[in-house]
């Protein structure tokens, strides 16, 4: 039995399983037909530290102690922020931290909460 079915092209999990004639993803609930295009190719997907997809309202936590721009304020590591929205770019997450104010940071620097 051959067993080698790919990864969810949503959150690449490697996970999925046959359904009929439909692939399913257990975590993300995605399905798609083996070999077909992806439908939505001009999404993007946000990913924290851990891999975990991110989306606009999510709670996250910061990783690591990051400097301010600008400023000689430091945002602490497992600070808790909410995501305001996700946008395309280097620094993908505009968010608002407590005592600080609004700020973009890179889905690399935190996990989801």
């Amino acid at each position: 039995m051959n067993n080698t079915l790919p990864p969810c092209p949503q959150c690449e999990s490697a996970y999925t399983y046959e359904d009929g004639n439909l692939l399913v993803c257990p975590e993300c609930g995605h399905e798609w037909t083996p070999g077909a295009e992806p439908e939505d190719t001009d999404e993007f997907i946000v990913k924290d530290a851990n891999g975990n997809i991110l989306q606009d309202g999510d709670s996250v936590t910061l990783i690591k102690d990051l400097k301010v721009k600008g400023s000689s304020t430091v945002a602490k590591v497992g600070t808790k922020v909410k995501i305001n929205r996700l946008v395309d770019g280097d620094h993908n997450i505009d968010c608002k931290i407590e005592g600080i104010g609004a700020m973009m940071l890179k889905s690399e620097f935190v996990k989801k909460a």
